[in-house]
């Protein structure tokens, strides 16, 4: 199995260079057109929650990516050092009350582009998984 990987440091000016690592590996394990964008727009995504919330955008800590093209589908690892959170308890973007609030829809944002989002919380930190089929 190939496995692409790269070290980022904790900061949002790194978010263009994660979008380009991402849609350049994906595009050579095979992944192209719209689901491509999507793909990318999702890991985007979920960098930035690992560099603002996981690692609260400390720059002495890294997060690491991670690309490998399993059984026809693209998986994608964000590792951070953060202490997790709990899923069940982000709100629902899409209930009247939240629905003119300028944050909060990540999560949404990214279940609409891929196969299936997972996370592993543990004491070392959180990985996020993204998996897309080919």
């Amino acid at each position: 199995m190939n496995s692409f990987s790269k070290h980022f440091p904790s900061t949002i000016d790194v978010l263009p260079d994660i979008e380009s690592f991402v849609s350049k590996t994906a595009k050579q394990l095979g992944l192209q057109g719209t689901k491509l964008e999507g793909f990318t727009l999702a890991a985007s995504e979920a960098a930035s929650n690992s560099i603002v919330h996981g690692n609260k955008m400390d720059f002495n800590k890294d997060i690491t990516v991670e690309l490998y093209l399993e059984s026809g589908t693209i998986v994608l690892k964000i590792f951070d050092k953060g202490c997790g959170f709990e899923l069940e308890k982000i709100p629902d973007p899409t209930s009247p009350e939240n629905i003119l609030k300028d944050s909060g829809r990540g999560i949404y944002i990214m279940r609409s582009f891929l196969t299936d989002l997972q996370y592993k919380f543990s004491e070392d930190g959180t990985t996020t998984f993204l998996f897309l089929k080919v």
